[in-house]
C-alpha cells in the first residue's frame, strides 16, 4: 500500500480533515468580503474608497475599525496561524503510519477544536474558551509533530 493513497485509511482521514480546513480557512476571507459589503464598511486601504460597482458612495469613514468586520477578519488571521501547521504536519503524520485509531482522534480533534473555536469567536465568548480550544488544536500538532520525530529518530 502507498502510504498517500486513497487505499491507506489515514491517509483518507488527512484528506478529510485536510479538505474541511481548507474550505473553513476560504471560507472565512469570503465571510469578511460578506460583512464588509453587508455594512459598507470596515475597508482598510485607501484605494478602497474608488468609486466601483461595489463600493458606489466611498467615504472616508468606511476606513474606520469595524468590529463587525474585524472580527472576522481576526478569525481568518486566526487560521492562517493554525491551518497551515496542521496541514504541512499532517502529511508528516501520515507518512510516519501511525495507527488509524490515533491518527482519527487527533486529525478529527483538530478539526473539532478549531470549528469551535470559530463558533465561540464569532458568537464573541469569552477569552478562555477561545483560548482552550486554540489549545486544544495546538496540542493536537505538536502531538503529531512529536510522533513523526519519535518515528523518525527512534
Amino acid at each position: 500500500m502507498t502510504v498517500l493513497s486513497m487505499e491507506n485509511p489515514v491517509f483518507v482521514t488527512y484528506m478529510i480533515a485536510g479538505s474541511i480546513m481548507i474550505l473553513k480557512l476560504m471560507g472565512q476571507g469570503w465571510m469578511t468580503v460578506f460583512r464588509m459589503l453587508k455594512v459598507d464598511a470596515g475597508f482598510v486601504t485607501p484605494e478602497d474608497l474608488q468609486a466601483g460597482p461595489i463600493n458606489r458612495n466611498p467615504r472616508p469613514e468606511q476606513l474606520e475599525l469595524n468590529d463587525y468586520v474585524d472580527r472576522s477578519r481576526r478569525m481568518h488571521r486566526n487560521d492562517l496561524e493554525n491551518i497551515p501547521a496542521f496541514l504541512a504536519c499532517g502529511l508528516l503524520f501520515v507518512a510516519a503510519a501511525p495507527s488509524y485509531l490515533f491518527a482519527n482522534i487527533l486529525m478529527y480533534s483538530f478539526v473539532g477544536a478549531r470549528l469551535l473555536h470559530t463558533l465561540a469567536y464569532a458568537t464573541k465568548q469569552r477569552h478562555e474558551v477561545r483560548a482552550t480550544l486554540y489549545s486544544i488544536g495546538s496540542v493536537v500538532v505538536i502531538v503529531m509533530a512529536a510522533y513523526v520525530l519519535a518515528v523518525v529518530i527512534f
